[in-house]
């Protein structure tokens, strides 16, 4: 029982990573119509600027406020980089699907190879607060604590991200621009603003997911943007593109398919078994579990 239980929440708090990145995944593909192969570049920045920031930045570190200090400096060096690559590189390619998706992998594995050459290529220790490194006992299994600060970041980003999609002007007009985006231009409505919000807040939430997974992990690498980006294209197909909600249905279900196969089974045998899953989705249910039909 006890190994039931870890392992349901260590799958819950790798399925919260992979919200963290698929959220803003799912808010861009559904608004903007880009497949954006660069979000896991915002992802690094976020998670390197926090280390950073833990061992530079005056008032940061791994530890308490310091701690808060580091992160919330790496979420915002995420979320400017995401509003830079929107306003420069993605805004004059809007309705060139090509030529979006060379730009945002050619973007991808320049910004890998600018780590690299900043920080070198092999992984770093990550600077964390002590207590994220120790277990709490939750019915008598002994869960790491930074797998329980992801699911509460993740369910923090979620109610925040639903709570400004219906109670804000802007929120109205991502979701009615994901609705329909002829007619929210045909009213008038500036919706280039909107989808520079919406990258900004993609970008954020893969910042946030970078600082955190870091935590989770222990060490930060070039690479892990990339790694990580991976799976969350595959939870934003089975949610549902554009789908916030069906993108956090869709995580729970990853995460805790991998992390039960991979314990029962052998190691490997989950991402299998998720990439089956993406199969199955697809030959059923093409438009996602929270995604529409598509009628002709």
């Amino acid at each position: 029982m006890d190994a039931i239980i870890l392992l349901t929440l260590t799958g819950l708090g790798l399925a919260a990573l992979y919200f963290l990145v698929a959220s803003g995944l799912s808010l861009v593909f559904g608004l903007a119509d880009v497949l954006n192969f660069a979000h896991g570049l915002f992802l690094g920045v976020g998670a390197y600027a926090t280390w950073w920031a833990a061992g530079n930045l005056p008032g940061a570190g791994p530890d308490g406020l310091g701690f808060v200090v580091a992160v919330a400096f790496g979420v915002a060096a995420g979320t400017l980089m995401a509003v830079l690559v929107e306003l420069v590189l993605i805004r004059p390619l809007y309705s060139r699907t090509i030529e979006q998706v060379l730009v945002t992998v050619g973007l991808s594995l320049a910004g890998v190879a600018l780590l690299q050459a900043t920080w070198g290529a092999d992984a770093r220790p990550f600077p964390r607060p002590a207590w994220t490194r120790e277990v709490t006992s939750i019915f008598g299994a002994q869960v790491p604590n930074g797998g329980l600060l992801l699911i509460v970041a993740a369910t923090l980003v979620l109610g925040a991200i639903l709570a400004f999609l219906r109670w804000t002007r802007y929120g109205l007009i991502i979701r009615a621009g994901v609705e329909n985006r002829e007619m929210v231009t045909a009213l008038g409505i500036d919706v280039r603003k909107a989808f520079t919000l919406v990258f900004a807040i993609g970008g954020a939430a893969a910042a946030l997911a970078g600082a955190l997974g870091s935590v989770y992990f222990g060490t930060v690498s070039p690479q892990q943007g990339g790694s990580l980006l991976i799976f969350a294209f595959i939870v934003v197909v089975i949610g549902g593109m554009g789908s916030v909600v069906g993108s956090a249905y869709a995580a729970v279900a990853v995460g805790l398919l991998q992390q039960f196969v991979n314990y029962y089974g052998t190691s490997g045998l989950g991402d299998i078994c998720v990439v089956a899953l993406l199969a199955v989705v697809l030959l059923l249910r093409p438009q996602g579990i929270a995604g529409k039909a598509v009628t002709a």
